[in-house]
C-alpha cells in the first residue's frame, strides 16, 4: 500500500467514525427490558392506562437473550401507569414517573407481580413491593374462602380489607410523593365533619355541601399522569363527580362546582385537555334542556381560549358558533321571530300570534321519529289548546316538492286539521331558521310563553305533557 493510498484510507475510516459513531452513540429516549424466566411468550404488548380505557403503545419479541426490549428513538412515554401484556391476556402493571425510563424487569411465569425484580427504577421498586404485601392477603383471603362457611368467611374478609386499607395507608404516608402513593390517594373519600370549626353541629345538606366542595382534595389534578391510569382511579372518580354527586344540579350550580376543577387542571395541560373534552361532549350531547347552559359556557370560557392547545382554529371556530346560537335558545331567552306561509300562502308571525302559549315545532314526514312522535303530540295538544290557550307553529323542515306532497298527505291521515296547529311551510321565511335554531335533527319542540321566551325545550312525547301540566297547568 503506498503513502497515498494509505492517507486515503485513514481519511475514509476518519469520517466513517465522525458519522457512525455519532448516531450509534444517541441515547434512545426510552429503553425498557423485560425477562420471564420459563416463560413460553415469543412476543410481549407495551401499553398504558388512559382515561376510562388502555392504548397499546409498542410490540417486542423475544430476543437470543430471552429479553423483551423495547426502545425507540423517536417516540416518548408518558408519565403514568404502563402494563406488560402477552397475547393470552395475562398482564403485569408498571410505573413510569420522576425517572428516565430506562428500566430492567425479571420475574418468573408462575406470578408475574409477586416475583418481579426491578433495576433503574425506585418508584417501580416501591411499587412491586407494595404489591408483594397486597398479594399476601389476597392469596389468604382466597385460601380461607375455599375452607370456610359463609357465617365464619364475613368477619374474616372484614379483618382482610381493614388489613388492605391499613397497608396502602402506610404506603401512602411513608413515601407520598411515589406515583403508587398518588394514585391511592386519589380514590379516598373525602369524609365530612360532623361539626363545624366552631364546634357547631352541621346538618346533612351542610355536611353534602362539604363533600362536594372537597371532593376533589386527595386527587392530584395539577399532574399530567394521573390521566394515565386504571379507568377507577381518574375517569370515574371524575366523571362520577358531574354523573352522580352533582346529578339534577341546577346549570349555575355545576357551573360553580365545575370551574375550580378545570381551573386547577389548566396546570397539567394533558388533564384539563381530557376533562375538557369530556365534559364538552357530555353537555353537548345531554337531554336535559337546561344544560345547553353549561356547553355554552365551556365553550365560551374555555374551549375557545388560548388554554385550548390541541384543537384547530376552523374547529374552535365551529363550536364556537354553535355556542353563541345555543346561546341564543337557552331556557329563558326570547325566541327570535320567525315568519312563514301556510299551505293558502298566509303569513304568520311567531311572536305576533296572540296566545298565551305556544309549541314550536320543527319535523318532517320523511322522519321516522317524527311519523312515530308527531301524531301523538297532536294529540297532546288537541288535549289541552282550550284549556291552556295554545298555538302549535309547525314548521315543514324538509321543504321541496315531494315532501310537501307527503306532508299534507300525513296531516290528513292523522286528522290534524285544527285551525291552532298552523302547518308552515319551511321553504321560505324571514330568516334561514335552520341556521338561528341549529336544527341538525327532528322533530324539535321548544314551548314558548305569550312573550315569546323559551320555557321548554329538547320536548317528546314522553315528557310533553308532563311539561305542558307542571308549567303551563300551573300557571292556568
Amino acid at each position: 500500500m503506498t503513502r497515498r493510498t494509505l492517507k486515503l484510507t485513514l481519511l475514509l475510516l476518519l469520517g466513517l467514525m465522525m458519522v457512525v459513531p455519532a448516531q450509534a452513540r444517541k441515547k434512545p429516549n426510552y429503553e425498557i427490558t423485560l425477562k420471564i424466566d420459563k416463560g413460553p411468550d415469543t412476543m410481549i404488548l407495551l401499553g398504558h392506562y388512559y382515561g376510562r380505557g388502555n392504548q397499546v403503545l409498542d410490540t417486542a419479541y423475544r430476543d437470543k437473550k430471552g429479553r423483551f426490549v423495547f426502545t425507540s428513538y423517536e417516540d416518548t412515554l408518558p408519565e403514568g401507569l404502563f402494563f406488560f401484556a402477552n397475547s393470552k391476556g395475562h398482564y403485569v402493571d408498571f410505573v413510569v414517573y420522576g425517572e428516565r425510563p430506562f428500566f430492567d424487569f425479571e420475574t418468573e411465569q408462575r406470578d408475574w407481580t409477586s416475583c418481579m425484580k426491578v433495576k433503574g427504577s425506585k418508584e417501580n421498586a416501591f411499587f412491586f413491593a407494595f404489591h408483594r404485601e397486597e398479594g399476601v392477603i389476597v392469596e389468604e383471603m382466597d385460601r380461607q374462602r375455599m375452607l370456610m362457611d359463609s357465617a365464619t368467611y364475613a368477619p374474616f374478609y372484614r379483618q382482610q380489607m381493614k388489613r388492605l386499607d391499613s397497608l396502602r395507608i402506610a404506603y401512602a404516608e411513608r413515601d407520598p410523593d411515589r406515583f403508587l402513593s398518588r394514585m391511592m390517594l386519589a380514590t379516598k373519600e373525602v369524609l365530612p365533619p360532623m361539626v363545624s370549626p366552631q364546634g357547631d353541629t352541621l346538618t346533612e345538606q351542610q355536611r353534602r355541601d362539604y363533600y362536594i366542595g372537597h371532593y376533589f382534595d386527595n386527587m392530584p389534578l395539577e399532574d399530567n399522569a394521573i390521566v394515565n391510569t386504571p379507568r377507577p382511579v381518574f375517569y370515574d372518580r371524575v366523571m362520577g363527580y358531574f354523573d352522580n354527586v352533582l346529578r339534577y344540579a341546577p346549570p349555575q350550580t355545576l357551573i360553580q362546582y365545575m370551574d375550580p376543577v378545570l381551573d386547577r387542571a389548566k396546570k397539567a395541560p394533558n388533564v384539563f385537555q381530557y376533562l375538557l373534552v369530556n365534559l364538552v361532549q357530555k353537555y353537548l350531547q345531554s337531554k336535559v334542556m337546561v344544560y345547553d347552559e353549561v356547553y355554552v359556557h365551556l365553550v365560551q370560557k374555555y374551549y375557545a381560549s388560548e388554554d385550548n392547545w390541541w384543537t384547530s382554529p376552523s374547529s374552535i371556530d365551529k363550536e364556537s358558533q354553535r355556542a353563541a346560537k345555543w346561546e341564543r335558545l337557552l331556557v329563558g331567552k326570547e325566541a327570535p321571530e320567525l315568519i312563514l306561509f301556510d299551505t293558502l300562502r298566509v303569513p304568520h308571525s311567531l311572536h305576533a300570534m296572540p296566545y298565551k302559549w305556544k309549541l314550536l315545532i320543527f319535523w318532517s314526514p320523511n322522519c321516522g321519529h317524527c311519523q312515530h312522535i308527531i301524531p301523538e303530540v297532536y294529540r297532546i295538544f288537541e288535549k289541552y289548546q282550550q284549556e291552556y290557550n295554545m298555538v302549535a307553529y309547525t314548521i315543514l323542515s324538509d321543504p321541496d316538492d315531494k315532501t310537501r306532497k307527503e306532508w299534507k298527505e300525513f296531516m290528513k291521515e292523522h286528522g290534524m286539521n285544527s285551525p291552532n296547529w298552523l302547518s308552515l311551510d319551511g321553504g321560505e321565511a324571514n330568516v334561514d331558521w335552520h341556521d338561528v335554531y341549529d336544527i341538525q335533527s327532528t322533530p324539535q319542540i321548544y314551548l314558548l310563553d305569550e312573550n315569546n321566551i323559551i320555557q321548554a325545550k329538547k320536548l317528546g312525547e314522553t315528557t310533553l305533557e308532563n311539561i305542558l301540566t307542571a308549567i303551563c297547568g300551573t300557571q292556568h
